[in-house]
């Protein structure tokens, strides 16, 4: 259980990536969303919640193995960039808009992203992704939302 625990947590080789793990396993989520159709709302809420519980768990358990918030554990990526893509339209300037922003709030930690971290375990290191995630789509919904006031429909 633990290697699996390990490979949920890297996302399989993702968190191996020589270069900027987390920014890899942001791209294979977005890279992935691009090619999924997004599910009706409120399974799209379902997935989120159960993915999010396992997140942690995978984490968590990655954790012991790697050390606290280990650069290969990824798997807290993949939530944030999910919740950043939210109603994000099926444009490539939207996609990467919405890449662009959630790396951006997931490195700089903002509304408390960096106190969160401080909870324990898995819960630590998947809390301020989702803190990341959730402003990286509201930060995208006002630009899309000035720019279509102003009549530029860039999105």
């Amino acid at each position: 259980m633990k290697s699996f625990a390990r490979f949920l947590a890297t996302l399989g080789p993702t968190g191996s990536a020589p270069i900027a793990p987390a920014t890899a396993g942001s791209a294979l989520v977005a890279a992935c969303g691009w090619f999924i159709p997004p599910p009706a709302l409120p399974v799209t809420i379902a997935l989120l919640v159960v993915a999010t519980a396992i997140a942690v768990w995978a984490a968590g358990e990655a954790e012991k193995q790697l050390g606290r918030d280990a650069s290969p554990i990824v798997i807290d990526e993949a939530i944030g960039q999910s919740l950043a893509l939210l109603f994000v339209p099926h444009t490539i300037p939207a996609f990467a808009l919405s890449f662009v922003l959630f790396r951006i709030f997931d490195i700089w930690k903002p509304l408390g992203a960096r106190e969160i971290q401080a909870l324990p375990g898995g819960l630590g290191v998947v809390a301020d992704d989702v803190i990341a995630g959730f402003t990286a789509c509201g930060v995208f919904h006002l630009i899309a939302f000035a720019l279509h006031r102003t009549g530029l429909h860039a999105f």
